[in-house]
């Protein structure tokens, strides 16, 4: 108590009528007040910026939230009829069953065959002879014979997997304006590895943005 009540008497007396050696002290002490008292007012302004950076940045991280379009998925399984032994163009058959896709502007379509003996794949969608030699091409990578192990669901099973992995069970698939972003000579292919696979499941799975105006667009040139 004593000390403080003695620092505001020297303080608030005018240096000249300080001894000699009270001058110095007093000159030194001023100087730190002065010097503590800028510190603390530089330190409450720094944290009256921090706080009107950190509002700014978080009203703005909400603007950018609202208007920010929002990521939609879809999931459908669609059941393709049974085909014969071969590779079969399914661009159109996929899509009347996705009329989904119609809403949106961008995303990606994951499709997955849930099967081991067919297989999926893009390739040419206008020769005829191209599905045809194709297949043939697969029947001469993995040809039917006794020199299976895995024989017990006939001839055509083992090399209908090893065609099936060959070739792969999904594929992923850019979406644009409401439909697959393929290659004008572009199709999708079921690849149906055994002589009677009966009918097909093709799991579809779309992640992307839906149209902002909630329109939808129109059905695709397939």
């Amino acid at each position: 108590m004593l000390t403080a009540q003695l620092t505001t008497v020297i303080k608030q007396t005018p240096v000249s009528m300080l001894p000699g050696s009270a001058v110095h002290a007093t000159v030194a002490l001023r100087k730190h007040t002065q010097k503590t008292f800028i510190n603390a007012s530089l330190q409450k302004i720094g944290r009256s910026d921090l706080h009107a950076r950190t509002c700014c940045q978080a009203t703005t991280e909400q603007a950018d939230t609202a208007t920010r379009p929002s990521t939609e998925w879809f999931q459908k399984i669609v059941q393709l009829p049974a085909k014969q032994r071969g590779c079969h163009i399914i661009t159109r058959n996929l899509l009347q069953e996705l009329p989904e896709l119609a809403e949106y502007e961008v995303g990606m379509a994951n499709l997955f065959v849930m099967h081991t003996s067919a297989s999926l794949t893009i390739n040419e969608n206008a020769s005829s002879d191209v599905p045809l030699d194709l297949n043939d091409s697969l029947d001469r990578i993995a040809p039917e014979g006794p020199h299976y192990r895995h024989d017990d669901e006939g001839s055509d099973d083992m090399p209908a997997h090893v065609k099936s992995s060959l070739m792969g069970a999904s594929l992923n698939v850019p979406v644009r304006q409401g439909q697959f972003a393929m290659g004008t000579w572009q199709g999708l292919y079921l690849n149906e590895h055994r002589n009677h696979g009966g009918s097909r499941k093709v799991c579809v799975t779309v992640q992307g943005q839906k149209r902002s105006d909630g329109r939808k667009y129109q059905s695709s040139r397939w």
